[in-house]
């Protein structure tokens, strides 16, 4: 209970828990400043997403105009070659027959990043946030537009390491920000900038 908290803080302790207090109207106060630290925030997460999106964006460009349909072009040797493959499962060519369930769990995932955006007062969550919503902003575009239809697309993926899946640019995005989450958890810092040891 203490944890508990601790963590969303409580009526009789406002500042618990890196929880801004609100006082707007009195002066002295700490909140105007916390404002702007938390649309700063919230602009470096969407401007890593954009970032993110538009580079996984032109590179199926690039893909299917240059590379479907033709050979696969070896980058090192016989370790990574570039070579367009349509995926209508999850991210690494997993799951295929649940292409729609995975547009489903990516549509959420933006849901639930844009309600977290307002809360959101670090610097490294929000990037990691940002290549989430951009990779996971990727794929859906796929799923949406593309073959063989609506909700039911298939991703276009390219990168091609030898004895591995064929990914792209998205899902390194969404793997650089889950790793990425899961190392500021363990070093005990959260999106509103409180940090905690256990």
């Amino acid at each position: 209970m203490a944890e508990a908290e601790r963590i969303i803080g409580t009526p009789d302790t406002p500042g618990a828990g890196g929880a801004e207090p609100e006082q707007s109207g009195v002066e002295g106060t700490g909140a105007p400043a916390e404002e702007p630290r938390g649309r700063r925030r919230i602009a470096v997460l969407f401007t890593v997403a954009a970032l993110a999106y538009a580079l996984d964006l032109v590179s199926k460009l690039i893909v299917v105009a240059k590379l479907e349909h033709h050979a696969p072009i070896r980058i090192i040797g016989d370790w990574l070659r570039f070579e367009a493959i349509r995926n209508a499962g999850a991210a690494f060519g997993f799951g295929e027959a649940f292409t729609i369930i995975f547009t489903v769990i990516a549509a959420a995932v933006i849901v639930v990043i844009a309600r977290l955006a307002r809360k959101l007062y670090s610097l490294p969550w929000a990037i990691a946030l940002g290549l989430l919503l951009g990779g996971a902003l990727g794929n859906l575009t796929d799923r949406i537009f593309r073959s063989p239809g609506i909700f039911e697309g298939a991703v276009v993926d390219f990168i091609a390491p030898k004895h591995f899946a064929v990914f792209n640019l998205a899902d390194s995005a969404i793997v650089c920000g889950g790793i990425l989450i899961v190392l500021l958890s363990f070093r005990g810092l959260d999106p509103d900038g409180t940090v905690h040891k256990d």
